[in-house]
Order: structure tokens, then C-alpha cells, then sequence
């Protein structure tokens, strides 16, 4: 198990524009450099994140019965 380093943890700043340090509250996270709401990634970060799980995911669906045997 990777345990993470809290002093060298980021989160994105939109308003820094960058990946910045950050203090926890109960409900949300905020920039250490100008007070905002920070978030985990930024919207490209997550647009990409996305399209790496959506590819990952198994293409769902039930599967086919098999119609060449008989039923008992």
C-alpha cells in the first residue's frame, strides 16, 4: 500500500490555474496560495481520466443465449 505524503499532496487551484498544496475542512478543500476551493483535477485531467476509465470499462450488456441447444 502506497501511503501518500500529506506535505507534498496537490489539488488543482482553477484560480491559480495550477496544481497547488491545500488545507482539509470537514466539506472541502482550499488553496493555501489565494483561499479558493481547490478540486482534484483539472477539467482536462478529468476529461482525460474519464476517457481512460470509459476505456477500461467492460462493454456491458447480458449475454446472448445460446440458441443452438435444446432446453430440458
Amino acid at each position: 500500500m502506497n501511503h501518500s505524503n500529506f506535505y507534498s499532496d496537490k489539488k488543482y487551484c482553477d484560480c491559480c490555474d495550477k496544481y497547488v498544496s491545500y488545507l482539509m475542512s470537514v466539506e472541502s478543500s482550499f488553496c493555501v496560495e489565494c483561499g479558493n476551493e481547490v478540486h482534484l483535477f483539472s477539467k482536462e485531467d478529468w476529461k482525460s481520466f474519464h476517457k481512460n476509465l470509459e476505456a477500461r470499462r467492460p462493454k456491458g450488456g447480458r449475454p446472448r443465449k445460446d440458441r443452438g441447444k435444446e432446453s430440458a
